[in-house]
């Protein structure tokens, strides 16, 4: 296992937050709102937990976890951030775009930190990644950069490679902010991108079915998609379709290549954030932080599957190899 460092931004000073010693604060209530299910985003759970004990905040203890889950269904996120106000939560965890928007709006006076956002900035969430200047802080990611990176990993295996399907999840704003990107790289690099809209998983076998013929398939970072990882992954393994993503915990499911940030490491991040509010410190203030971690997994069972020759080069870069 080799781990690549990545630049975090502090604001380039060091911050002061105020401390207060063990047991100070009373038990808290840590709202989720969790864009996927239960059951494919537990590891993630088990993550921020890790992170909480890292940080001497104990469960029962300290604190205590109300998670919701949209189930890939972003319309519920008003609905599920009203639940966790009325359970009067100190802190809410959000991983999408959507899911902060929703609780910002419904709780604009409770701290909401960010496990992970696409461009914070840019969508409007924070003033700066220094200084939010709000109630939201937490980790950004850099999925937009990735994604477009992920064309010249597909290129080391499959050079003559021209034609890219994109499958996206067209209720996640982030997503479209990706699609955009990995477009222009693709065209830097002479490849033609064809956006496919996921329109729900009792269609998606007719979904995928639009790319059949391409070179590849490229899955944009999204909750709802993991969920369902493996059917993907048996699809395309079906059409022979090389897939990669930029989530790199969906080569568990048997897609191909993943390359971004590890999703773990920004859960297990996102309890340091939960300690520095609840010792008092204000999200206005705490800067955001990027991945710290960009980790390349490589699902061999997949390759051999496909009869792909994944160059000892690129084997050597990764950080996790499935065989």
């Amino acid at each position: 296992m080799r781990r690549r460092a990545f630049i975090m931004l502090l604001g380039g000073a060091a911050v002061a937050w105020p401390r207060v010693a063990r047991g100070q604060f009373k038990q808290a209530v840590i709202g989720v709102l969790g864009s996927g299910s239960a059951r494919s985003s537990a590891f993630l759970i088990d993550a921020l937990k890790q992170g909480m004990n890292e940080n001497g905040l104990a469960e029962g203890r300290d604190y205590v976890l109300d998670v919701r889950w949209a189930e890939g269904d972003y319309r519920r996120f008003a609905a599920l951030a009203s639940e966790l106000l009325q359970r009067k939560s100190s802190i809410i965890i959000v991983t999408t775009i959507a899911a902060a928007r929703a609780a910002q709006q419904v709780a604009p006076t409770i701290p909401i930190i960010m496990t992970g956002l696409i461009d914070p900035v840019g969508v409007g969430l924070i003033a700066s990644l220094a200084r939010p200047g709000n109630n939201i802080t937490g980790i950004s990611n850099m999925i937009q950069d990735v994604s477009a990176k992920g064309l010249e990993l597909l290129r080391e295996i499959a050079p003559t490679a021209k034609t890219v399907a994109v499958l996206f999840n067209p209720a996640n704003p982030g997503s479209r902010l990706i699609l955009e990107d990995v477009r222009s790289q693709a065209a830097r690099l002479g490849m033609t991108t064809q956006a496919i809209e996921f329109k729900g998983s009792a269609v998606l076998e007719r979904t995928l079915e639009a790319a059949a013929g391409r070179d590849a398939l490229l899955v944009v970072a999204d909750s709802t998609l993991l969920d369902i990882g493996e059917s993907i992954a048996a699809l395309a393994l079906r059409h022979r379709l090389p897939t990669f993503s930029s989530i790199p915990e969906f080569t568990d499911a048997g897609v191909l290549i993943g390359y971004g940030p590890s999703r773990r490491d920004s859960y297990r991040r996102a309890a340091t954030y939960v300690k520095k509010v609840l010792e008092g410190a204000k999200p206005a203030d705490i800067p955001v932080e990027q991945p710290t971690l960009i980790e390349l997994s490589i699902n061999m069972r997949t390759a051999m599957a496909l009869g792909i020759v994944i160059p000892d080069a690129l084997l050597a870069r990764a950080e996790r190899v499935i065989e």
